[in-house]
């Protein structure tokens, strides 16, 4: 194969940057199909190379691109900023060469996803197929505090410069604690103008607008295939990014989700679960059969199965689907109940579908102090950020509220989008609230499955921030991402509420202050209500197969 891969070849774009490529070829000459990488990440690493071996043994051109000021390209990286127009470039170079028959895809996860979506803005006439995976969304889906998340440091400082940085010579732990956290990169030995700029602009502006996808589906036309995990932590995009497209009534828009993290398809187990050798699939088979259809013509049997597959966890199998979310859906919510004190799981905090009633508490109460968050289970790299992690350690604190159904009779599947409503007051200008819905096993591992945040300045969304009314009453929604899990008869299902989940992000101080600046707290005294007028609840996808 070697004599047919080019090394280094230069592509101009429109300003007259050159990005350094690699060019995988076919066998047969003639005139084929291209499919384009661009990445941050080195164009040779070997997971790039395999997979530009494979496409070019099916018939197919690979161009692995370096981006604008990483690897071998020159220019200035500014993540995501370029990334549109230059693919727009990219993509019209390699159409117009004598060896592309004009049609073109594109192929990548993670940022590699996301400048797919901003490159397909840009309308270019030859792009006919996309594979994003684990692709980010929007600014403040993912990181929905104004701020980004501590761990995005780790990924500035690993993309800094024109190589892979070697991010084991920080010490994260002690990074991610920093205050004022604008001053987050100078642990590292290292000034950030990035970091500090995205600190500057906490709310949803033009800043962020520009480099925005997710409100724009109807300006875009191209076959999608949408790939993530469950517990890939960019999961909120995939998702989104398939059902907004179906929105804006764009046709053959696919979506393949399985029970992985960031890091996909590599692995049956994650953490202490084995889902079993169903759960890996052959990705590139899955991807060409793709790209036969629509860069081809040529139906491997892509077709023929519905545009949804999804890895249904605790059942661990697989299932095709019409839509997302499931047409079959049955949208149940279940209330919280306690006698005011579901603090901890040792507290009387139950989760069930019954209305609250006049027999029991109307509230429960926490205080949240900055200084000693409640931990989020992860490693301190930003590779992944959580996993399907035990807490029923974290759960001993009395910051947590606890809230357990019954034992389940039966199997329950839940799977779909959740979202939590909550009616909460505070005695700060501005504080957060946690949600985690955990599937509690008979041993008394509570497994995490998906959660979320909501900050109260952002209560009616990030480009409207309010500061909160001491004392008032707020219902504010948490959106907890999607999941497809099956409880299993004799478990329970729970929910947890606390106000902070660190370092997955970054602790609210409660003083309403200027966001990153500060470093100033508060401990913040909270109140959850559930009474028969304030009916706080999380609504589960129940699937009734």
């Amino acid at each position: 194969m070697s004599d047919r891969v080019k090394r280094d070849i230069k592509i101009p774009l429109r300003d007259g940057v050159l990005l350094s490529a690699d060019h995988y070829q076919p066998e047969e000459d003639g005139q084929h199909p291209a499919i384009v990488v661009r990445t941050p990440y080195g164009k040779t690493r070997e997971q790039q190379h395999l997979q530009g071996e494979y496409f070019a043994e099916h018939g197919y051109h690979v161009i692995n691109v370096d981006v604008r000021g990483r690897g071998d390209s020159e220019g200035e990286f500014v993540p995501y900023r370029n990334d549109g127009v230059d693919g727009y470039d990219v993509i019209e170079w390699v159409a117009s060469q004598t060896w592309c028959d004009g049609n073109v895809g594109t192929l990548g996860g993670s940022y590699l996803g996301r400048i797919q979506w901003l490159t397909a803005l840009e309308l270019p006439p030859s792009l006919k197929a996309m594979v994003p995976l684990v692709t980010p969304s929007d600014p403040f889906v993912e990181w929905p505090t104004g701020l980004p998340n501590p761990m995005h440091i780790c990924w500035l400082y690993m993309t800094r410069g024109r190589v892979m940085q070697n991010i084991n010579l920080v010490d994260w732990q002690k990074v991610y604690w920093t205050l004022p956290y604008v001053d987050m990169d100078l642990p590292t030995g290292w000034y950030s103008e990035q970091w500090r700029e995205e600190i500057e602009h906490p709310y949803f502006d033009e800043y962020w607008k520009h480099i925005a996808y997710q409100h724009r589906f109807d300006e875009i036309d191209v076959p999608v295939l949408n790939i993530s995990g469950w517990y890939d932590d960019e999961q909120i995009g995939t998702p989104l990014n398939y059902r907004g497209m179906v929105e804006a009534g764009k046709p053959d828009q696919h979506l393949l989700m399985g029970p992985w993290p960031h890091q996909l398809n590599k692995s049956t187990k994650l953490g202490d679960l084995d889902f079993g050798e169903e759960s890996l699939i052959n990705m590139n088979d899955y991807q060409r059969r793709f790209f036969d259809y629509y860069l081809k013509g040529i139906d491997q049997g892509f077709t023929k199965k519905e545009p949804v597959e999804i890895f249904v966890m605790g059942e661990n199998k697989w299932h095709q689907e019409k839509t997302w979310p499931l047409p079959n859906t049955k949208w149940t919510k279940f209330y919280l109940h306690s006698g005011g004190k579901a603090n901890s799981r040792f507290g009387d905090g139950v989760l069930s579908t019954s209305d609250p009633d006049k027999s029991e508490s109307d509230f429960d109460q926490y205080a949240y102090d900055p200084a000693n968050p409640v931990p989020f289970i992860t490693e301190m790299v930003s590779h992944q950020i959580g996993g399907p992690d035990n807490y029923s350690s974290i759960e001993r604190r009395d910051d947590v509220l606890v809230y357990t159904s019954e034992v389940l009779d039966e199997d329950v599947e839940v799977t779909g989008p959740v979202k939590a409503n909550l009616f909460v007051s505070t005695d700060a200008k501005d504080t957060d609230f946690t949600v985690k819905l955990l599937d509690v096993r008979p041993s008394g591992f509570a497994q995490r499955l998906t959660d979320g945040l909501v900050r109260g300045r952002f209560r009616n969304g990030t480009d409207k921030p309010k500061l909160m009314t001491p004392g008032e009453v707020y219902e504010v929604e948490v959106d907890c991402w999607n999941t497809s899990h099956v409880f299993k008869k004799g478990h329970q299902i729970r929910i947890e509420v606390a106000s902070s989940a660190f370092p997955k992000y970054d602790r609210n101080l409660n003083t309403g202050d200027e966001l990153g600046k500060t470093t100033e707290m508060k401990v913040a005294n909270q109140t959850v209500y559930h009474s028969e007028q304030y009916q706080s609840s999380v609504v589960l996808p129940i699937i009734k197969r």
